[in-house]
């Protein structure tokens, strides 16, 4: 079930409606009522995977009580289980393919007569968002920071949110647990938000990711002989398609959540604004970074660690960012290039404090330093987009062999009227609360409506006209 979709609307609402009237009162029910919502959406996907997703619940359930309730070694072999079958799982589901086809390549090229056969199966969605979210909850009772769930159907819940479920964030428990366990009354301003989020969500998805869908696909599948400016045009279209298309799918789930009174953490922070690699970091997909950064690079020194050993832990990072979003070679190489960057930059301007951007610098050094850093990021995502590293480098060197303008550029320019306005919007929405749109804004009634109105025609007419494109994070 897609976000942008009837279905899903006429889900919510249901959901929604029973949960605030039959269960008002009624703060079990609304559990069970939030978990079964769960069940269904998850299965309109692939409904047997959700016994996969129950084996590893159960499994990571138990763990985290006997992790809690043990000592010693009996203690780190639970965690050992838990973290060894639920990456087991996601070996299985997402890399095990990769894994084959390149043992059979390095056997082929060293002359062993020798061969294994891929698995003919299907990632099941979301996989990589609650496997790290079901591992963060047995490390963070293993670092006895968060006490054991004893309650089965709440830690099902807590894995299984529907909101957040396939596409992030991925949560800690420490926020999402209590929140589950309360006794929540309607709060018709958080609801009011939440609405507008999820408003702001599907023009996000709707109107701008899927617009500029169009002209990225076009690029990629006709880069051998488009000029370079619609190249360019057709990266820079990507770099907004994944950005609207994630960012507004985490508004939606986030917005979707306040409905029922439960509030997720911010996963993007005006990523395309920063001035520096480490500064976009800090802004996209936050939910993953910090997941990195508080159960693998901290643990391995961090930036406490002197010399060679610091951009080791940032390359490991960012290797295994670009591998967690899926097993192939260009995911690699995309997280490779940020690495390098991220280490250039701090060789030059020394540990994090010194790299923070500062607000009082001139202006134009804040111009220049988002210009470069924009332009890093959307290098980058040519490889994240490409189907294989081939595509990739055939894209980049179409880009700086052929004519610089030709007679497709007239075609791509008109992306540019519709990412300019929304790079302005999302200036001025830059101290809005939690990044919804307008939020914290004094602003009169009757224009705060017609500005949503004019977005809701927006993203219908944009609903019946263009092709309706999964969520790209689906995929991870």
């Amino acid at each position: 079930m897609l976000f942008n979709s009837t279905e899903f609307l006429i889900f919510l609402a249901l959901v929604f409606s029973i949960y605030w009237t039959v269960l008002k009162n009624k703060p079990r029910g609304k559990t069970w009522l939030l978990l079964l919502s769960s069940c269904v959406f998850y299965m309109f996907f692939i409904p047997k995977y959700i016994l996969i997703l129950f084996i590893t619940i159960l499994i990571d359930y138990f763990a985290g009580i006997k992790i809690a309730a043990t000592e010693g070694k009996a203690r780190k072999i639970w965690l050992i289980v838990s973290i060894v079958s639920t990456c087991l799982v996601l070996f299985v589901f997402k890399y095990y393919n990769f894994f084959i086809d390149n043992t059979n390549a390095i056997a082929q090229l060293i002359g062993w007569n020798y061969s294994m056969e891929a698995m003919d199966i299907i990632l099941p969605i979301g996989l990589s968002f609650h496997t790290f979210q079901s591992l963060s909850y047995v490390i963070e009772v293993y670092w006895k920071k968060q006490e054991p769930e004893k309650d089965f159907v709440t830690y099902s819940l807590y894995v299984m949110y529907f909101p957040q479920l396939v596409a992030g964030p991925i949560e800690r428990a420490a926020n999402v647990l209590y929140q589950f366990h309360a006794k929540p009354a309607f709060n018709f301003g958080l609801a009011a938000e939440g609405m507008r989020q999820i408003l702001w969500g599907f023009f996000k998805k709707i109107v701008i990711a899927d617009t500029c869908a169009a002209y990225a696909n076009a690029a990629f599948d006709s880069y051998e002989s488009l000029s370079t400016v619609s190249l360019l045009l057709g990266a820079i279209a990507f770099a907004f398609q994944i950005y609207g298309d994630f960012s507004g799918y985490s508004d939606i789930a986030l917005g979707t959540s306040k409905l029922f009174g439960i509030q997720l953490m911010r996963n993007f922070n005006l990523p395309y604004f920063a001035l520096n690699i480490p500064d976009f970091w800090r802004r996209w997909h936050i939910s993953l970074s910090t997941w990195f950064r508080d159960y693998v690079y901290i643990p391995l020194g961090g930036s406490r660690v002197s010399g060679w050993k610091f951009y080791r832990n940032v390359f490991i990072i960012f290797l295994l960012s670009g591998f967690w979003h899926g097993a192939n070679w260009t995911f690699i190489i995309w997280g490779l290039i940020h690495a390098v960057v991220y280490c250039f930059y701090f060789a030059i301007w020394g540990n994090s404090k010194q790299a923070e951007p500062s607000s009082r610098q001139p202006a134009w050094k804040s111009i220049s330093g988002a210009a470069v850093t924009f332009s890093v990021v959307v290098f980058a995502w040519i490889f994240f987009r490409a189907k294989d590293v081939q595509e990739a480098f055939g894209y980049l060197q179409a880009m700086a062999s052929h004519s610089f303008l030709g007679s497709d550029t007239s075609t791509f320019l008109p992306i540019l009227l519709l990412l300019i306005p929304f790079q302005i919007l999302e200036w001025i929405n830059r101290q809005s609360a939690n990044g919804v749109f307008l939020s914290g804004f004094t602003i009169n009634r009757t224009v705060r409506l017609a500005i949503e109105m004019i977005m809701a025609l927006l993203i219908i007419d944009c609903y019946y006209t263009l092709d309706h494109e999964q969520f790209i994070y689906f995929q991870f």
